[in-house]
């Protein structure tokens, strides 16, 4: 235990605490309106996650019957409780921020969300038109009675409840009506200002769908289930087809929350709950419009003075096109030294795809190895894997199928990159792949060279516009006997393999990071510790972490979603201080840094694709890769010392409390601080 509490924090609730810091920048004046708008849709797109995995997860383990504590000493129950109690509270809150402030700054900017009660008789009728011409031609009513059971409702699907009355008999029905999730969330009015949501387009007509009927009541409803696969990959013959055949089971996995309007009748609630087999604790009640993730849709509006700021990524002089001849040749440019690359600041395609396309165009090249664990759906890099192979070159992808939510997309590519002769390997056996490694094998005169590309973010040109993270492109040979090592382990059989520049799990990272921290250890109060990922769950590693705090080394986290240490406690964490960054671009890079790792004043500074979680840990592949180049390392050392001194957009957790720092700056200063030190590494390497 620690000085009053437990020495852990509990993993869902600070996940929780995590998502607060995203609704805050809702919340916030100082972010623009529409950017608001996108936050609290990410934080609903969030929750839902959030309950369709591990709040799924929780449930299974009490019908299972399982007793069993987290470190933090709760009970699966013991956080179920927490967590309904914690995300209810969450969603009022983001209700409010919706009704109270969103929707009336949006009509001071000319955005109207409006009711259908709110529109004169004018807008109805061309309204009316919409319906029968848009959509009343795709809803289908399906009745609930002895002879029609209770329909399946789909996950995160968007239904009205109806209860219609017979008039001739007196009777009393109930229905649902699905709301079409491929027609927009709101329908648009003739001036393109005003928004009305589309269930209450729909529920005003719905005399149309029941002729004859008394329609009595309405309520939107939305039903959240178990999403998470469960496939036994040693009982697979077939890895791609069990990861199909539980996508399609996903569907009709048990449902685990249901959402309603707080307006719902006790008999409508009771019928749907009863019917889906949840108790009053898996119901919440919104008084805003459901499923606030639709507020996507307004994001998307072309309203660029409601917006951030319009940002154009720079390119590193060494690697930039020249005017006349193009993009150099990143080879030659490599065999000199190793480019550091600073994502979103710094622009993805000119770098990492311009690598990688280079690489399937030049002759040169033999080989071409990869990793992809998410992708874009319009992909350059699958274009240029797909050259590669018809040019003859071997082309291996290592395709991870078990990217969750993403496993749909990555079936897709893997049978596109098969039908092209890429060779596909699908991972290991209990195992995801989550490393971000390109190996490019380079004939060069009798010789065969690597070129290699290791990182923190994934190969999607999308998210690497708007995900902050780091790669490293590099001729380092020892690096690239590493990859080659790694890829053989990945595609073939290998054990007791020895890296010498890279840390993998689950191999040597968890190790190799415990021997970094305790030879900190050894330099007391002179040892420092800086690092910065997504998530710090193991208690193992955070004991390492509460070990050298103790010893007096000072250790700074910079962590944007969960943390289970409690840091700041007397006795237990003294000199480890925490802090997070939500912003504008999600801060998704991880870096290790220990001050004396090589020797006296001489850091190891390692980035990757690993956060400190068991996951990470002990059931996935993952890389980190150490920055050796002074300069390079030089320009690691200046984003975390942006991040540690940030006070803008940083919280700071102190024991089990987090709270946004003194705020001097605007919220445009992390990113502007950030920016310049892109643009000072590209003036640096001219």
């Amino acid at each position: 235990m620690g000085a009053d509490g437990p020495r852990y924090l509990n993993r869902e609730l600070s996940w929780l605490d995590f998502n607060v810091r995203v609704l805050a920048l809702a919340e916030d004046p100082a972010t623009p309106l529409l950017e608001r708008a996108k936050f609290l849709a990410i934080f609903s797109q969030n929750l839902d996650e959030f309950f369709q995995v591990r709040v799924a997860g929780l449930k299974d383990q009490v019908f299972a019957g399982v007793r069993g504590r987290t470190p933090d000493g709760m009970t699966a129950a013991d956080q179920l409780d927490a967590i309904v109690e914690r995300a209810a509270q969450l969603v009022e809150r983001a209700d409010n921020v919706f009704l109270d402030q969103i929707v009336p700054a949006l009509a001071e900017n000319g955005v109207r969300l409006s009711t259908w009660a709110q529109l004169d008789d004018d807008d109805r009728v061309w309204a009316a038109e919409q319906f029968d011409r848009r959509i009343f031609p795709v809803l289908t009513p399906l009745a609930v009675d002895p002879g029609h059971p209770f329909p399946y409702i789909s996950s995160l699907s968007l239904n009205l409840g109806v209860s219609v009355r017979d008039p001739s008999t007196g009777e009393r029905r109930f229905a649902r009506v699905k709301v079409p999730s491929l027609l927009p969330r709101f329908v648009v009015m003739p001036d393109g200002e005003r928004f009305v949501p589309l269930e209450q387009v729909i529920a005003a007509h719905l005399g149309e769908l029941f002729p004859g009927m008394d329609v009595e009541e309405t309520v939107a409803f939305r039903v959240t289930r178990n999403a998470d696969l469960t496939v036994e990959e040693e009982e697979a013959d077939d890895l791609l087809a069990a990861i199909e055949m539980e996508l399609r089971r996903r569907r009709f996995g048990r449902a685990v929350r249901l959402e309603v309007e707080d307006d719902i009748s006790a008999e409508s609630l009771d019928l749907i709950r009863e019917e889906l087999e949840l108790g009053d604790h898996d119901v919440v009640a919104h008084g805003a419009p459901l499923d606030l993730g639709g507020l996507w849709s307004l994001y998307a509006m072309d309203r660029p003075e409601l917006k951030y700021d319009e940002f154009v990524p720079v390119t590193q002089r060494r690697i930039a096109p020249d005017e006349e001849d193009g993009p150099p040749n990143i080879f030659s440019v490599l065999a000199e030294d190793d480019v550091l690359l600073h994502h979103p600041y710094e622009s993805f395609s000119s770098s990492v795809e311009e690598f990688i396309r280079q690489a399937a165009l030049d002759p040169k090249v033999q080989a071409i190895k990869l990793t992809l664990y998410r992708t874009s759906g319009d992909s350059p890099i699958i274009a240029a894997l797909i050259r590669a192979a018809e040019e003859g070159k071997q082309v291996v992808a290592l395709v991870e199928l078990k990217a969750r939510f993403d496993e749909e997309r990555n079936i897709e590519w893997a049978r596109r990159l098969e039908e092209a002769g890429v060779h596909v390997v699908y991972g290991l056996v209990g195992l995801k792949t989550h490393t971000k490694t390109c190996l490019v094998v380079r004939q060069e005169g009798d010789a065969m060279r690597f070129y290699c590309h290791v990182g923190t973010g994934n190969y999607n040109s999308k998210t690497a516009r708007l995900y902050e993270d780091f790669g490293l492109l590099t001729a380092d040979p020892k690096i690239g006997d590493d990859l080659l090592q790694l890829f053989n382990y990945l595609t073939g059989y290998a054990r007791n393999i020895d890296y010498e520049r890279l840390l993998v799990a689950p191999h040597s990272l968890r190790s190799g990071l415990v021997e970094l921290v305790r030879k900190e250890r050894s330099y007391g109060a002179a040892g420092r510790i800086t690092m910065k990922m997504n998530s710090l769950v193991d208690p193992d590693m955070i004991d390492e972490l509460y070990a050298a705090s103790a010893d007096g080394v000072q250790v700074d986290l910079v962590i944007r979603g969960i943390c289970c240490l409690r840091p700041q406690v007397p006795g237990l964490s003294d000199n480890i201080r925490v802090r997070s960054i939500v912003g504008r671009y999600l801060e998704h890079s991880r870096i290790y840094r220990f001050a004396n790792g090589a020797g006296p004043d001489e850091p190891v500074l390692l980035i990757g694709s690993a956060d400190l979680m068991p996951r990470n840990l002990d059931r996935r592949v993952e890389a980190l890769v150490e920055v050796v180049s002074d300069p390079l390392r030089e320009q690691v050392e200046a984003v975390l010392a942006v991040e540690l001194a940030d006070d803008s957009l940083a919280w700071e957790l102190s024991d089990s409390t987090w709270r946004p720092v003194d705020r001097r700056h605007t919220l445009e200063t992390h990113l502007e601080l950030q920016e310049r030190a892109a643009k000072r590494s590209v003036v640096e390497l001219r």
